[in-house]
């Protein structure tokens, strides 16, 4: 079985492909890293200066890890890996605003909570089972997108016809579930009243 891509030689490959130098870029795309996937983030990530939004989607990366001098990352797409719970991320938790982690073995979200300026998650098709899992979003005061779908506590909410009611309750600040824009009826309330 190969060792898989490493991101040292993953970012070669990029730089070869784009004639960009990945040190000077603000969006690096290292996606389904041909002739054998990335499995690990090591501490190569640290060569990226000027990162803005850096996409590792389609490998089989299984920890987050080796974030450090990212200190310009706004977005990170982990989507479709291995990937088994949150961690590593309080290196970016000052800048994250978008993480897209669909397509994981996610079971609770904990670990996201360092993320203050997080907006957007992306955690779609992944294992959630009950609210317990995604509490800790609760701690994010500029959280407004989130896409659940496919999640086994999705599932069930939503065949129980209170997915959106109930995620509304949870999360006050949060204007898009799923893909589509929430209307909450405390806010036509207020409108028609004025």
């Amino acid at each position: 079985m190969s060792k898989g891509t490493s991101i040292k030689d993953a970012i070669k490959m990029w730089e070869e492909k784009t004639g960009q130098q990945a040190a000077e870029a603000t969006v690096v795309k290292l996606i389904s890293v041909q002739p054998a996937f990335i499995m690990k983030m090591d501490a190569s990530l640290a060569s990226l200066l000027k990162v803005e939004q850096l996409a590792l989607s389609t490998n089989q990366i299984e920890k987050i890890s080796n974030l450090n001098g990212l200190g310009s990352l706004k977005i990170l797409s982990l989507g479709r890996n291995s990937i088994k719970k949150i961690e590593g991320l309080d290196a970016v938790a000052d800048t994250l605003e978008e993480l897209w982690i669909s397509y994981n073995q996610i079971e609770r979200l904990n670990g996201i909570e360092c993320c203050k300026k997080l907006k957007v998650l992306y955690a779609s098709n992944n294992k959630i089972k009950a609210w317990e899992g995604v509490t800790s979003l609760q701690a994010l005061p500029q959280f407004e997108d989130l896409l659940l779908v496919g999640n086994p506590l999705e599932e069930k909410c939503s065949a129980d016809g209170n997915w959106i009611t109930e995620i509304s309750k949870k999360f006050p600040t949060l204007r898009k579930l799923d893909g589509k824009p929430i209307i909450r009826e405390d806010v036509l309330e207020e409108k028609e009243t004025e």
